[in-house]
């Protein structure tokens, strides 16, 4: 695109600062300092040696079992399924939370957008170059076997990572040259200079694992044998694919430590896994399950009126959603060549109807979305403010810009909710058209004479009835569409190593976005990397520079100019099909539970946070 050069003078013109110009003034954490806590910008609410966290629950009571099904996963954990323990790894379909029994150097804040705090370290010193964090552990940190976890241990577990780990792990340590275990109580993690100022953040969070004990393992392998670990959790009883236990550590060695104390308050977590939704449901409505999150908005509005929620012992209610983008969409798989033209990935946008969908399948439940970071200040509006001027103009200078950039950013159009929007469609197939797709007795082909192509996968039969009208106005304008249903763990499969036309994936972003984050969903490098999340395959030189001007931000306000400016950009080039979002969490429990208001505003993993009312618990008959 030929950017207006004059209008960015024009705009960027007597600005001091901005994302694409240094800060006259630098909130950052200090080098050559021994630091007891990190944030993007060097803003920490815990001073050092703090009691606990405000969302921790020191007095209340231990004991009980949490008996639900996450909402939230990491790594190659699975909901619907497990056969191995190593969630570290590509290989496998490990449980959720297993990362819950390892320690970490540091941990985060959930009232913070962006702070973590030492925790198995003491403190961590930045050297004068930034590119050496030097972390000293804490004497006392044990594995669960009572041996003590050294720094020779955490620089096993960087190395290791950096080679064999997920992809979500080992993407952003590409930037860390070694990790070095300088006695066995200090351990230096060592970058190249390329790295982000933020991504220590993210780093720095890593489960640690023994060295000792992979010493006669293999690192990779797919296994059911409970791994070694020092977390506040141990693996309890099991059955492969059935369910999984989580028991509390009686004598875990950090339970006093303000970065533990007052959290998880249960004695065992609990996880069932079930294939279909409403099997989990039916299990939830007996006690089987005492806590759920409701993801289906026709089983929310037509299905809690069963009798444990008309007699009191079942509540159903929502809770706000934490303070941090979220992103629902559908990826269209680029490295299929039929998705490769914008025309085509806009097309089949046009053929979803949220409006009709959402008052004839989701009772009005959700929102519509635009964005991958929907909920969120990072939401670009309108046209680009003078920061974000400035920002497109030193990007325009080596990179091409979309057309439009200048322009209001982009919203999806909204249809007249009949289900069959001829505006809509007729624009569908001009595009097709625009891109080289004639129709030929019914059905559009390129000059190959191939057709368009386009599978949805899905792993739970819930999205038939969803996807389903969204298949029959595609074939209705000549696209060769259809849905296929596999079972979890082929899904997973499937999805990491990039074989289907067209998944949907649904995020979580942390409240400050990192450049190391974004890389693994948005980035070029991740597009080859079997197991990212890069689900899209885009590579885009663009998008690169933008997380790279993300990653060097010196002020919250130049991270959010710039992720303003990338939140036009993929709007732009409809790499994404964003789907629909929600303002809450639907919950319904089990009258047996006590916990904190209000929930921390950045994360809320209630496993941890919330606690067995023993007075209530005895009532029901669940003591």
């Amino acid at each position: 695109m030929r950017f207006d050069r004059r209008r960015f003078l024009v705009l960027a013109g007597g600005l001091t600062a901005s994302a694409a110009f240094p800060a006259l003034g630098r909130a950052e954490n200090p080098s050559g300092e021994a630091l007891h806590g990190l944030s993007a910008f060097g803003d920490l609410k815990y001073p050092r040696d703090f009691e606990a966290f405000d969302y921790a629950s020191p007095d209340a009571p231990v004991g009980g079992t949490f008996n639900f099904q996450p909402g939230y996963w990491y790594y190659n954990q699975n909901t619907q399924t497990f056969n191995t323990m190593n969630s570290l790894v590509r290989r496998g379909d490990a449980p959720p939370r297993m990362e819950q029994c390892f320690d970490s150097l540091m941990v985060d804040a959930w009232d913070e957008p962006d702070a973590i705090y030492c925790h198995l370290s003491e403190s961590v010193t930045i050297s004068q170059d930034r590119n050496r964090f030097t972390f000293r552990l804490r004497p006392e940190a044990r594995w669960h076997d009572g041996t003590p976890v050294t720094a020779q241990d955490v620089a096993f577990t960087y190395r290791t990572l950096k080679t064999d780990g997920n992809p979500q792990l080992l993407l952003p340590l590409a930037v860390m040259t070694d990790a070095v275990a300088e006695d066995d109580h200090t351990v230096a993690l060592v970058f190249d200079g390329t790295q982000s100022a933020q991504a220590i953040l993210t780093i720095a969070t890593y489960p640690v694992v023994s060295e000792a004990w992979y010493a006669t393992r293999e690192f990779t392998a797919s296994t059911l044998e409970p791994p070694l670990a020092s977390g506040p959790w141990r693996v309890g009883d099991f059955s492969a694919g059935r369910y999984i236990e989580y028991e509390r550590v009686e004598d875990y060695w950090a339970k006093d430590l303000g970065t533990a104390r007052g959290l998880d308050r249960f004695q065992t977590i609990r996880f069932e896994f079930f294939q279909e939704r409403q099997t989990a449901f039916e299990a939830f409505k007996k006690g089987v399950i005492t806590w759920r999150e409701e993801f289906t908005a026709k089983t929310w509005a037509t299905e809690y009126a069963f009798p444990a929620i008309e007699e009191g012992k079942v509540l159903k209610t929502q809770f706000p959603r934490e303070k941090r983008p979220s992103m629902q969409a559908a990826a269209p798989n680029m490295r299929r060549k039929q998705f490769r033209h914008r025309n085509v990935r806009d097309a089949i946008a046009l053929c979803f109807d949220f409006e009709w969908t959402n008052a004839n399948l989701f009772y009005g439940a959700y929102r519509k979305s635009h964005s991958v970071f929907e909920g969120s200040d990072y939401f670009a509006t309108g046209t680009p403010d003078a920061d974000e001027m400035a920002l497109i103009g030193k990007l325009s200078a080596q990179h091409d810009v979309p057309d439009g950039i200048e322009d209001e950013a982009y919203l999806q159009p909204k249809s007249d909710g009949s289900g069959r929007d001829r505006s809509r469609l007729r624009t569908a197939i001009r595009l097709l058209g625009e891109a080289g797709w004639k129709n030929d007795g019914g059905m559009l082909k390129n000059a190959d004479g191939d057709t368009l192509d386009a599978e949805i996968l899905v792993n739970a039969s819930v999205f038939e009835r969803i996807y389903g009208p969204w298949v029959e106005t595609m074939r209705s304008i000549g696209i060769n569409a259809s849905l296929r249903l596999v079972d979890p763990a082929q899904y997973q499969a499937r999805t990491n190593s990039f074989d289907f036309d067209i998944a949907s994936m649904a995020i979580g972003w942390t409240a400050t976005p990192t450049s190391s984050s974004l890389e693994n969903v948005l980035g070029s490098k991740a597009a080859g990397e079997e197991g990212s999340r890069n689900w899209t395959g885009a590579e885009d030189p663009l998008v690169d520079a933008i997380l790279a001007e993300i990653g060097a931000a010196e002020s919250r306000e130049q991270h959010r100019t710039a992720m303003r400016v990338l939140d036009r950009v993929l709007r732009l080039r409809r790499d994404w099909i964003p789907s629909w979002n929600s303002a809450t969490h639907r919950v319904a429990y089990w009258d047996m539970f006590g916990f904190k208001e209000p929930k921390p505003d950045y994360f809320w993993p209630v496993e941890r946070l919330w606690w067995v009312d023993p007075a209530k618990a005895e009532a029901l008959g669940k003591a």
